[in-house]
């Protein structure tokens, strides 16, 4: 046994595929088989090509403050009063914003 197949094992293969698919259809699906491996070995090549060749470096983005944060900074003593003015203000502006 020198290898996974020998002559006869083909012979044997061939046959049955003969009888199984008949010697018309056997040259269209040899074709097509051919044709899928074409396209599969550019798609392999396209991967390839597309692949970075320097590591892309990861950054990490600061997720911004809540707004009620953000008011809170800006009005550190201000009463409930001032910080529901200022929300009515803010949500005016952002309705002309969006209007325009």
């Amino acid at each position: 046994m020198n290898g996974l197949f020998e002559g006869w094992h083909i012979v044997i293969l061939v046959i049955v595929a003969v009888l199984i698919f008949g010697s018309r259809k056997l040259p269209d699906a040899a074709r097509s088989i051919g044709k899928s491996m074409r396209i599969l070995k550019t798609e392999v090549q396209g991967l390839h090509d597309d692949a970075p060749s320097t590591p892309v470096q990861a950054t990490t983005v600061q997720p911004a403050q809540p707004v009620q944060a953000q008011i809170q900074a800006s009005q550190p003593q201000a009463d409930a009063q001032t910080q529901i003015d200022a929300l009515r203000k803010q949500l005016d502006d952002l309705q002309q914003q969006q209007a325009k």
